[in-house]
């Protein structure tokens, strides 16, 4: 017997059925109940974790839709705004060529009135040095009696110009 109690297998065998013998039925009872309810606990804990799980993955696969329709909405809006943006600068060139054209006939505009203007004091000049010329001629080469008679023509055809 003394190998006996030299092991330490032994020993807990002989704790083991102590332990049997002063837990009894309903100690055993009491235990396999405890468990079957911690059992039953942990299962309740594990179908709601596969409850919230399946939900978990439904309302990511709704918010991986919703991104992917946003993208696709981005796009388009994207797009949509690439083709605006081009049909404003079309319109903007036009609208330049419009201006460039006009401003570019106004300064034609202006140039063909000041070359009329220049023309007119060319002529302006030129008259007024060819009166002054007839004036000196007339003057020089005049006498009083053909004078007179130039002023009384000029009379007499004075009704007729004016009428």
């Amino acid at each position: 017997m003394g190998d006996f109690f030299s092991t330490p297998h032994n020993w807990a065998m002989l704790g083991f059925l102590t332990f049997l013998a002063l837990v009894g039925k309903k100690g055993w009872a009491f235990i396999t109940g405890w468990l079957d309810g911690r059992t039953a606990e942990i299962k309740s804990k594990l179908d709601e974790a596969s409850r919230l799980r399946a939900e978990a993955e439904t309302l990511l696969a709704s918010y991986t839709k919703k991104q992917k329709d946003a993208e696709r909405e981005a796009e388009q809006i994207l797009a949509q705004a690439r083709t605006e943006a081009a049909r404003m600068a079309e319109d903007a060139a036009r609208a330049l060529e419009i201006a460039v054209a006009r401003r570019t006939e106004l300064a034609k505009d202006r140039i063909a009135r000041a070359e009329q203007k220049a023309l007119k004091e060319v002529r302006d000049v030129a008259i007024d040095m060819a009166v002054r010329g007839a004036q000196r001629l007339i003057i020089a080469e005049m006498d009083d009696r053909q004078a007179d008679k130039m002023v009384d023509d000029a009379i007499r055809d004075l009704d007729r110009k004016l009428h």
